[in-house]
């Protein structure tokens, strides 16, 4: 959460020429704002509902935003099978501006707090999945998604190696 996964996902997909989809704008386009569905429906109908936009997404291809809290339910992990997984990070000290003020229905309650718990309960699943991981503190959006496009670009080039790359270049 707060670590630029659409800012970034959308500049990656433009660089590559290939869709985008954030799938939190899907959600909220086809079943209302996200923070309602949360309050109204809780927040395993959310997780069925984003399993089922991440499917579909997956299945359109392209480059897929989703959630900070999606892989945490066992049909989006499946979804995500055989997708290439990067996983961008961001420190509490990033990312307490940008989820100031956040509506975001896990931190109404809590702000920087609830997220680094949040961001704790999280990172063994996040390790497991990503094949490689960027940081987004301190580094300019535009070298993020440089480094994304060439990761992704050596990857359809036969190399197989994972990075973990971040701080300044």
């Amino acid at each position: 959460m707060g670590a630029g996964k659409s800012s970034v996902g959308k500049r990656v997909a433009k660089a590559l020429g290939v869709p985008f989809t954030d799938t939190d704008r899907v959600i909220a386009r086809t079943h209302g704002p996200i923070p309602g569905i949360f309050a109204d429906r809780g927040e395993p109908a959310f997780r069925l509902l984003e399993a089922e936009a991440v499917r579909n997404a997956v299945a359109t291809g392209g480059v897929v935003s989703v959630g900070g809290g999606a892989v945490t339910h066992p049909d989006t992990r499946a979804a995500l099978h055989g997708a290439r997984i990067v996983l961008l990070t961001v420190s509490p000290e990033a990312v307490a501006a940008r989820i100031a003020g956040s509506d975001r229905p896990l931190l109404v309650q809590g702000g920087i707090d609830a997220w680094q718990t949040i961001a704790d309960e999280r990172a063994a699943t996040y390790a497991e999945l990503a094949h490689v991981t960027f940081d987004t503190s301190r580094r300019p959006m535009s070298h993020v998604v440089r480094d994304v496009v060439a990761w992704v670009t050596d990857q359809q080039t036969g190399s197989d190696e994972e990075h973990t790359t971040g701080g300044t270049p």
